[in-house]
């Protein structure tokens, strides 16, 4: 059902007009992001673990499996497929994400943790934009809870703000560790 989309085929509609097919292959491709998502701040939150980063994504990372689980059910309701090609797809790209050069042979480098926070962080946001894209659809499909999509944005928005606090937090320290007190310039303000 969720094949290849080809020009001139049948589309196939809900009752509000929605185009299934193009969904589909929406939904499905949000799934395997948030796959990826979900094991890389399982990942980061294991590897911070036992400091107030790892607590903060520990938390954050509880809340986008939970994401996850929500996606599929919708996708459910919705009765579109799982296409676990892309799931697996997912799974391996966050796998093999982690082998990318750091500058470091052995140990990990400071900035991988700079460089994982900003793929959170882009993950987090694209996840937003589906649960925006949902909650408009909304409008047209029964089969969309409204105050369930509310909530999701809600907390992808929560999300973003630890994210890039947290984000913010180590790029100073990893590329400017002096601090902007000891080098004598005056860096941003976070707020």
């Amino acid at each position: 059902m969720n094949g290849p989309v080809r020009y001139g085929a049948p589309r196939r509609e809900s009752a509000g007009g929605t185009d299934m097919k193009l969904l589909g292959v929406y939904l499905n491709d949000h799934l395997a992001g948030a796959t990826t998502g979900a094991q890389r701040a399982g990942h980061m939150a294991r590897a911070s673990r036992g400091s107030a980063l790892g607590r903060a994504l520990g938390a954050v990372a509880v809340e986008i499996d939970e994401d996850r689980a929500t996606l599929l059910e919708i996708m459910r309701d919705l009765d579109v497929p799982v296409r676990h090609y892309k799931v697996w797809a997912g799974w391996t790209a966050e796998k093999a994400a982690r082998l990318k050069g750091n500058g470091r042979l052995v140990r990990r480098s400071p900035l991988s943790t700079v460089l994982e926070l900003e793929a959170l962080r882009l993950g987090v946001e694209g996840k937003a934009a589906a649960w925006t894209t949902l909650r408009r659809l909304a409008a047209t499909d029964e089969r969309l809870d409204t105050a369930l999509l509310d909530r999701l944005l809600d907390r992808a928005e929560r999300q973003q703000e630890t994210v890039e606090e947290w984000r913010v937090q180590k790029a100073e320290a990893v590329l400017h560790p002096a601090g902007p007190e000891r080098s004598g310039t005056a860096g941003p303000s976070v707020g």
